[in-house]
């Protein structure tokens, strides 16, 4: 059976609580899903999935984490051909530039949909949206 791989970089716990969520509508699709903080995933593993979730949130000046979560994802980037991967992440100010930035990053037939982001902590309306990003991400 398939397995999806949710990775995510939170620091306040907004983007955690996207990933939970996310994890949430995969495994209402009826699909198997492993969720991992960037700190716990082993990139050996990689191959182990066809279709990844990364999330993370947007920083300063409306780039990616720059200690932990940019260099983990500059060390799989060049991976991820094969794979469906999905973005999301969580911002407090900006446009979601961050967002936009990180799109270009994946190659374009890899990507699935647009970049989820949501402001703030996800709930309610946010929340549902997550949940119905990760059953969609799971059925494509």
């Amino acid at each position: 059976m398939e397995k999806i791989a949710v990775i995510y970089w939170s620091g306040t716990g907004n983007t955690e609580a996207m990933a939970n969520a996310i994890a949430e509508g995969i495994k209402n699709a009826g699909t198997e899903v492993d969720i991992f903080s960037v700190s716990d995933f082993v990139v050996d593993t990689l191959d182990s999935y066809k279709k990844i979730a990364f999330g993370c949130a947007a920083m300063g000046d409306e780039v990616l984490e720059e200690a932990e979560f940019e260099p983990f994802f500059c060390s799989v980037e060049n991976k991820l051909s094969n794979k469906k991967v999905a973005l999301f992440g969580s911002y407090g100010w900006g446009d979601g530039k961050w967002m936009r930035d990180w799109e270009e990053r994946i190659p374009g037939a890899a990507l699935f949909e647009e970049g989820l982001i949501v402001n703030g902590m996800p709930v309610g309306e946010t929340k549902q949206q997550c949940v119905d990003f990760g059953k969609k991400f799971a059925e494509c």
